[in-house]
């Protein structure tokens, strides 16, 4: 399975953003699709994941903020993002795994997103 993100660019703070993540193949069989992501100069965190049974969680920093929903039809993952903050600017990756504590090792490359203020 090759993953592909897409959606990232640049947004004011306040604004929106929805990114996405096309999966080569079906992933009615991934169990968790995550999404991560890299400051610029920081280590790469956890923004949430959405299970095969579409459970989701998401970090403190962008609950009520941030939605993953996926789209088994399209064979793909989405992160809506609102009231997007100047700290949210990012590198955003995909990931495809078991386990919601831990990515797996699936990585799509990353977006771009980068919100003025």
């Amino acid at each position: 399975v090759q993953l592909q993100a897409s959606g990232g660019g640049l947004v004011q703070a306040g604004g929106s953003l929805r990114l996405s993540c096309a999966a080569s193949r079906n992933i009615l069989s991934i169990t968790v699709m995550g999404w991560y992501r890299q400051p610029p100069g920081k280590q790469r965190e956890s923004v949430g994941y959405i299970t095969d049974n579409y459970n989701t969680d998401y970090a403190d920093s962008v609950k009520g903020r941030f939605t993953i929903s996926r789209d088994n039809a399209k064979n793909t993952v989405y992160l809506q993002m609102n009231n997007l903050k100047p700290e949210d600017t990012a590198t955003y990756y995909c990931n495809a795994g078991l386990n919601p504590s831990r990515p797996g090792r699936l990585w799509g490359q990353g977006t771009q997103v980068t919100v003025s203020s």
